[in-house]
């Protein structure tokens, strides 16, 4: 564990130092398993303890990486990410939890942080719809106390 925001930055920065360049996808570093991935112009990691299993690390960042390329049709690039860095970080959200890797399936993923919100904008609301709920309300009452 990083135990001070300044050791996080210097991690961070040797990494970076390290992968910076396009080639390997593997690496240990700082007693770390890092694993990455370059996509135009973000780099993208996944890190774990050296005990780690590679091939776990391996499928939640291909699986993160899929599904956002799907959620952003396939135009991961920094600026498409900053725009819809909601949908990034609810996607890594869906993938990793707390540390411990939940879902290595790309479409299952993608498809829980697309899925439409519910539109109340179209419901209407009139005086049958009302007398309605009463009534269903009034029959469970009567059902369950007696008459009414």
């Amino acid at each position: 564990q990083l135990s001070s925001v300044k050791e996080q930055k210097a991690f961070e920065k040797g990494l970076w130092d390290k992968t910076k360049k396009p080639g390997g996808d593997v690496i240990i570093y700082d007693s770390y398993l890092a694993l990455y991935k370059h996509s135009l112009d973000l780099i993208f990691y996944v890190i774990g303890p050296q005990s780690e299993n590679e091939l776990m690390l391996n499928a939640a960042l291909n699986a993160y990486l899929d599904a956002l390329s799907m959620l952003l049709r396939n135009q991961v690039e920094k600026r498409s990410v900053l725009e819809n860095l909601d949908l990034a970080l609810l996607c890594l959200d869906e993938t990793i939890d707390e540390g411990v890797i939940v879902e290595t399936d790309s479409t299952a993923i993608a498809s829980r942080v697309s899925r439409p919100r519910a539109d109340t904008s179209d419901i209407v609301i009139n005086e049958q719809t009302i007398m309605s709920a009463y009534q269903s309300v009034r029959e469970k009452m009567q059902r369950g106390f007696g008459p009414f």
